[in-house]
């Protein structure tokens, strides 16, 4: 529970003077249902239940002056004041919900915000290791829980605070029988722990299964084409059903547990009742109108009881969403960067005129696992065309990661123009890079969106001059919509090597100091791939292009050739001087292109 209490605490720093009001609306709701429930005695005694005489009740003086007057009158002025108490008390309800609402929702969408923000400001290593599914359900259902648990914490807040009144109000009718109730609800109250216990155990369950349905949501839509392809349909389908399927189960099991406890309240709730009226005639000889009073009293509040159980085992259902969402916070504090992310074009950028030099750099992922990269020492001179080549898991994104300050060595420095990279340099440094991945991404909207997106103010004649530069300009004329075409999930409705030149094209929009493609030429035809090779040779000299790339043709003209193996720099140089070498891993990497050619 103490999670709990520091969301509770949270929810106070938010709402401020807001929940105080709130907390003295329900005072004040609380107080005027008991005044209500008070002035019935009076108006059943004025028409003679209880033959006239309300002597025995507290604050019976109140209404002495109602004896002196015609029936008619008398009846006229309780009616009367009953009627505004009530009507008073339903718009004081109104209010409290609404001011509920505002409360409940505005504290989820700072904390949503506050999440959000978190993730977007770790590091990388923090995405590698967590899956984006968990993120996306951290952020959609588990923080739909937590705003279902919130409203809970209000509603029990609710619950108490009229209980306790009502407790009050009846230990003032009837010491010993209320005495008699608090121990009667004490002990059932102690039985019922085992429940809110039980209730813990399936919200653990629901956030594993939650979790699980999510992701593999996630997996199945993402490989759906290879999923069709190799007639899988079937067998993710029972994947799909068993999970809905377990999802029912512990779903019903909750709901299950609950109604049994609701069921147990109001068995007893019909035994207290009984007693209440064999024990106030029978023991305490109460008064008839004190005892219908106090019997009023239990039977309206009897359910308070009920309500407040199970609000303690929805709320302890829910703690394991309150749980989640707290280490995840605590995750992204640990892993939050050193500098604060700014909008694209409000940092600063910084030029690179010498260069960018690694020195004895070595990297873990993990600690005590083997490093990643180890002892690199490396000079990547401005203006100039360097190529990374290397086997599958050489190292070679690792190295880039580095160089785009995406992380930071455990030992060693990489420096940029002579200043280590670190720190409030990163801002201006990832302001400079234009990156071009391996997979590309692009969103679903239309392509002069995307392409917006580093640019916001770049002009028609921008835009075309990026894409006549990565040589897609023809195909985006000949789409439907031309630039304003809808391209689909992640481009779906462009080919790979369609996707990966207008992502070239975003990248050269922006004009980097630096331009990193990552096998960015991989999916593309021979003409195209000779039209991308000539505008790189463009830049040549006028930006700073880092290259990866299996296929070795695309760097022929690399001024500096960087090769890769087992987390070490092996072998650098030209690209003739290289391929002249008859030893070595560029010798076999090159050795093993042209055997499949």
């Amino acid at each position: 529970m103490n999670i709990v209490r520091n969301y509770v605490n949270e929810l106070r720093q938010y709402a401020g003077k807001r929940l105080y009001g709130y907390v003295l609306l329900m005072l004040l709701i609380s107080v005027l249902d008991m005044v209500t429930l008070y002035m019935l005695i009076p108006l059943l005694s004025l028409i003679g239940v209880f033959g006239g005489s309300t002597g025995s009740l507290p604050f019976a003086q109140v209404f002495e002056p109602l004896r002196s007057m015609p029936l008619v009158t008398s009846l006229a002025i309780v009616l009367g004041l009953y009627s505004v108490l009530t009507i008073v008390q339903g718009f004081m309800q109104r209010q409290q919900s609404v001011m509920g609402a505002e409360i409940q929702q505005g504290f989820i969408k700072s904390l949503r915000l506050r999440v959000y923000r978190s993730i977007m400001r770790s590091n990388w290593t923090f995405f590698l290791r967590k899956r984006k599914s968990d993120l996306s359900h951290m952020l959609t259902t588990e923080l739909a829980r937590v705003s279902q648990g919130t409203n809970l914490v209000l509603m029990l807040a609710t619950s108490i605070l009229f209980t306790v009144l009502q407790i009050g109000f009846a230990m003032v009718i009837s010491v010993k029988m209320t005495l008699l109730v608090l121990i009667g609800g004490g002990l059932l109250a102690l039985y019922s722990r085992r429940f809110v216990r039980k209730s813990k155990a399936y919200g653990d369950r629901m956030t594993e299964l939650s979790q699980d349905y999510f992701s593999g949501i996630q997996e199945n839509l993402n490989g759906i084409k290879d999923i069709k392809s190799n007639m899988l349909e079937a067998s993710h389908f029972n994947w799909f059903r068993n999970m809905a399927n377990r999802l029912e189960y512990n779903l019903i099991q909750q709901v299950r547990l609950n109604s049994t406890t609701q069921l147990i309240y109001k068995l007893i709730s019909v035994v207290f009742i009984i007693g209440f009226i064999v024990l106030s005639a029978q023991v305490f000889q109460l008064q008839p109108e004190r005892s219908v009073l106090i019997i009023l009293i239990f039977a309206r509040l009897w359910p308070r009881f009920s309500g407040i159980q199970s609000y303690l085992e929805y709320i302890s259902a829910l703690i394991p969403a309150f749980h989640a969402l707290s280490k995840l916070q605590k995750e992204c504090q640990q892993s939050e960067e050193s500098y604060r992310p700014v909008a694209h074009g409000e940092g600063p950028v910084q030029p690179l005129q010498e260069g960018i030099r690694c020195t004895d750099v070595t990297f873990h992922y993990n600690e005590g696992h083997e490093a990643a990269l180890q002892h690199i020492n490396l000079f990547i001179p401005a203006g100039q065309m360097t190529a990374i080549a290397g086997r599958s898991g050489a190292g070679k994104s690792t190295l880039i990661d580095l160089l785009m300050g995406l992380m930071e060595p455990q030992h060693g420095a990489v420096e940029v123009d002579g200043q280590r990279l670190t720190g409030e340099r990163l801002l201006s440094w990832r302001n400079s890079i234009g990156y071009v991945a391996q997979e590309p991404f692009l969103f679903h909207s239309s392509i002069r969106d995307n392409l917006l997106l580093v640019k916001p103010d770049a002009t028609e004649d921008d835009l075309w001059e990026a894409l006549e530069f990565a040589a897609c300009d023809e195909f985006v004329r000949r789409l439907p919509e031309g630039l304003d075409t809808i391209i689909g999930d992640r481009g779906v409705r462009l080919s790979g090597g369609e996707r990966q030149r207008v992502v070239l094209a975003r990248a050269i929009l922006r004009k980097p100091e630096v331009l990193i493609l990552d096998e960015a030429t991989s999916s593309l035809d021979t003409e195209n791939e000779a039209k991308v090779q000539a505008a790189l040779d463009k830049l040549k000299g006028r930006i700073t292009l880092i290259v990866i790339a299996h296929r070795l043709s695309t760097i022929r003209n690399a001024d500096q050739v960087v090769v890769v193996d087992d987390g070490r720099i092996v072998q650098t140089g030209e690209f003739g001087q290289l391929s002249r070498e008859t030893k070595g891993t560029f010798h076999q990497l090159l050795g093993y292109q042209n055997a499949a050619q």
